[in-house]
């Protein structure tokens, strides 16, 4: 039984939830919960380390049908609900906490997607956590075969995209961090040469519903302050709009990329 904030295990998960470099350094990163922790479980995530609250995980249906699973692993360990408090970053933790290993995504190693123009989303320099992690629950609902991130993005193994994400990390292959150059290749080698690359942008002279979905495509969502950057710009092959009421300025870039993501999904269902 870990009763002590102090203890070695509770160091790293602490470090690794707030230190980026790290987290890229070791490849691992922090699930917090139930049910992100059984979700991982069922995808076959690594865990290399778990701890747990054993009477708080018993107290619910579904944390004790975790604590089953989890409580005979050799890389779990009990603890206090003060050192679970202690190791994570959530306001009322769920009895357990652990870390994840990163898969090692790229181009070569993909998975073959499951609709030949199924889309590849890029994210170019967004900051928001939450608006991070609902484009990943959007993609995996869309499906997204991909989604790649622009070097200065946030980082998508952070607690807070994560958690957002809602477990989208184990059903949709992340390459995060990538040169722009890096894009050009990945997205050369997923879609073809030249790739279809479509950006969302508030100026841009296409609705969004006009964009061919039914070949295989990039979509860029770029900062929310500032839009995509300038070599997001110059690799669009088309800047797409949304309609809206004239009242409006622009919609949240989450909401925006969901918007075209099921658009694309609905092209390609025949609706």
């Amino acid at each position: 039984m870990i009763t002590s904030p102090a203890n070695p295990h509770v160091k790293i998960i602490r470090s690794l939830a707030t230190n980026r470099k790290e987290r890229a350094r070791e490849r691992l990163f922090v699930l917090e919960g139930v049910r992100l922790i059984s979700d991982a479980r069922a995808a076959h995530a690594t865990l290399p380390l778990l701890l747990y609250d054993h009477e708080q995980l018993a107290s619910t249906p579904a944390g004790a049908a975790l604590l089953a699973q989890i409580a005979d692993l050799p890389q779990s360990y009990p603890a206090t609900a003060r050192v679970i408090a202690a190791a994570t970053a959530t306001v009322s933790p769920q009895g357990v906490v652990a870390l994840a290993q990163m898969p090692n995504w790229d181009a070569a190693t993909l998975p073959a997607p499951a609709h030949p123009a199924a889309p590849v989303l890029v994210l170019d320099t967004l900051q928001d956590p939450g608006n991070a992690g609902t484009l990943l629950r959007s993609a995996v609902a869309a499906g997204v075969q991909a989604v790649l991130t622009t070097t200065g993005t946030v980082d998508l193994y952070s607690p807070k995209v994560v958690r957002a994400g809602m477990s989208a990390h184990f059903a949709l292959p992340l390459l995060p961090d990538l040169t722009w150059d890096a894009i050009h290749v990945t997205l050369h080698a997923l879609l073809g040469s030249p790739p279809r690359i479509y950006a969302a942008d508030m100026h841009g002279d296409w609705p969004y519903y006009a964009a061919d979905w039914l070949q295989p495509a990039a979509l860029l969502i770029g900062n929310e302050a500032h839009g995509i950057s300038a070599a997001a710009r110059a690799a669009a092959t088309q800047l797409l709009s949304i309609p809206m009421c004239a009242t409006t300025e622009s919609l949240n870039a989450a909401i925006a990329g969901s918007v075209i993501l099921f658009e694309a999904l609905r092209q390609r269902s025949g609706a």
